[in-house]
């Protein structure tokens, strides 16, 4: 549906040979973006989603088949809580999509990254997969009710391992050094998008 209607294309810069569970980091600009992300990724994504999206007929139905996992509203903001059920999840094997901005961002351009990614990778070892979404905020900003038919990009960048990164670093150096590489990753994403 959404390379008809929103002539999504995808495009890896590197493609994915681990097999071994991985975190998707990606840029969060509409509700879209986890059904972009989980519809286009070649594995089963496992993500956290607000309880009350469970709720809502149709959507419920999507949400759990691409992979999200309830949580009520108060244990979404604790971080203990979202850094305990990734580590827990990855242990299991399964692959991870986390959206390092912490919430949407609400004019469609990168935010800051949250700590939460470099955490969980450095304590998993997962590798991190960059993944910028263009074209989303223009098909559902956030408050539309709707998508609109507009053009919509997901660029995949190479895996940043963890151990590869952090040599040497203690490890609040190591978690620093993997959140400015995810950034820039990020951000060289949305530059060449």
């Amino acid at each position: 549906m959404l390379k008809i209607y929103n002539r999504l294309t995808v495009i890896w810069k590197k493609s994915l040979i681990s097999t071994s569970p991985v975190i998707v980091a990606a840029n969060h600009c509409s509700n879209l973006d986890p059904v972009i992300i989980g519809a286009v990724f070649p594995r089963r994504l496992r993500y956290l989603a607000k309880s009350e999206l469970f709720t809502i007929p149709g959507l419920s139905l999507l949400i759990r088949i691409l992979g999200a996992i309830p949580v009520v509203k108060q244990n979404s903001q604790s971080a203990g809580a979202a850094l305990k059920a990734f580590l827990e999840l990855l242990e299991q094997g399964e692959n991870v999509l986390l959206f390092p901005e912490g919430a949407r961002s609400r004019d469609g351009g990168l935010q800051p990254l949250e700590g939460g990614v470099a955490l969980i990778a450095m304590k998993s070892g997962a590798p991190i997969i960059p993944a910028y979404i263009q074209g989303s905020f223009q098909s559902m900003p956030p408050g539309a009710r709707f998508v609109r038919p507009t053009r919509i990009k997901v660029t995949f960048g190479p895996a940043i391992v963890p151990a590869e990164r952090t040599i040497g670093l203690s490890s609040k150096e190591g978690r620093l050094k993997l959140l400015e590489d995810v950034e820039e990753a990020l951000k060289k994403l949305e530059e060449t998008n």
